[in-house]
This record gives structure tokens, C-alpha cells and sequence, in this order.
């Protein structure tokens, strides 16, 4: 081989080591920027999961605080349908004393009667306080449809219009809320129209 031959061959291998190297810098540009664009990606990717994350945690907050009030719902109110049962009791043994009033000279076992029901109907209403029952008697108040069930509007002239008049049968709350309503009369306005009741 001639000297020329060889500075050939060795032009030629160093034109072609420049162009791998040109090529591999190339190359790793592109693998950079392909990087680059997949850890862009990459971090949308866990910010998405982030946010999925945190909404996943504000659901349990508020499932677990709403089966908090459910529970705290069936504690207060448990008793609800008991009491609803022991209420006639009350109103019985109410009648019971009501009956004997004004008849205080029919004698002593009358009296003696008497004396024993409003005993027992005052430990019945102090058993039925301790587990937070409490009494309507509305007579006199503004009429509450919430609490109150109107059974007829009566004329009052001395009544405020749209007051409770008179209690048929006394309501009951079991920790601030209606087991029964009140059954009452109400006032009616005197200038109010007529009002047909037999529709």
C-alpha cells in the first residue's frame, strides 16, 4: 500500500469517526429532550394522582363525620317508639286526676285516690325527664304547626288570634324533637271569614 492509499483510508475513518460521533451527539439531544418530555409527563401524571389522593381523603372525612351523626341520631332517638308506647299511660293517669278534681267532699278514699295517682303520674313524668322527654302543654302560646296539630279554631275575644286556646291532648318531645304533637284549639281572628268546616 502506498502512503497515499493510506492517508486515504485514514481521512476516510476519521470522516466517518466525525460522523458517529455527530450522530450520537444528535442522538443523545433527542434522547434528552425525549427525557425531558417524559418526566413532564411523568410529573402530571403524579400531581393528577395527588389531587385523586386528597379527594379520596375529603370522601372518608365525610363519610366517616356522616355515620358520626347517624350514630349520634340513633343514640338521641333509640327510645323514640318506647316513649311513644308509655304516652297513653301519661294520659291516663291525667284523666285519672283530672276526673277527681271538685270532688274533694265525696270522702276520704276518694281523696286518697287522687292523692296516689298524681304521686304516681309525678314519678312517671320525673322517669320520663331523666331520658330527656319532655312535655308540650302550649296554652296560651303562638300556634306552631312544627309542634302543634290544630283540631278546630274557636272565637276567643280575649286570645290572641292564632293562639293555642286549649289543649285536647298534651305533646311530647324526645330531646328537642316531636314524638307527638300537641292536639289543640286555636283562636280565631274575630274579622276572619267564615270557614265552610263540613267541605
Amino acid at each position: 500500500m502506498s502512503t497515499d492509499e493510506n492517508r486515504n483510508e485514514h481521512e476516510e475513518l476519521n470522516e466517518a469517526l466525525e460522523a458517529a460521533k455527530e450522530e450520537a451527539q444528535s442522538a443523545d439531544q433527542e434522547s434528552g429532550e425525549g427525557e425531558l418530555s417524559e418526566v413532564d409527563a411523568l410529573k402530571a401524571q403524579v400531581q393528577e394522582f395527588q389531587e385523586q389522593m386528597l379527594r379520596s381523603q375529603a370522601e372518608m372525612q365525610n363519610v366517616r363525620r356522616r355515620a358520626e351523626i347517624d350514630v349520634e341520631k340513633a343514640h338521641k332517638f333509640a327510645l323514640e317508639k318506647f316513649v311513644k308506647e308509655l304516652l297513653p299511660v301519661a294520659d291516663s293517669l291525667e284523666k285519672a286526676v283530672e276526673s277527681t278534681e271538685g270532688k274533694g267532699d265525696s270522702g276520704e278514699l276518694v281523696a286518697s285516690i287522687r292523692e296516689g295517682v298524681e304521686m304516681t303520674l309525678g314519678l312517671f313524668m320525673s322517669s320520663l325527664k331523666k331520658f330527656n322527654v319532655e312535655q308540650l302543654d302550649p296554652v296560651g302560646e303562638p300556634f306552631d304547626p312544627q309542634q302543634h296539630e290544630a283540631m278546630s279554631m274557636v272565637p276567643a275575644p280575649d286570645a290572641e288570634p292564632n293562639s293555642v286556646v286549649a289543649v285536647v291532648q298534651k305533646g311530647y318531645l324526645l330531646n328537642g324533637r316531636v314524638v307527638r304533637p300537641a292536639m289543640v284549639m286555636v283562636a280565631k281572628a274575630e274579622d276572619a271569614p267564615k270557614i265552610d268546616e263540613q267541605a
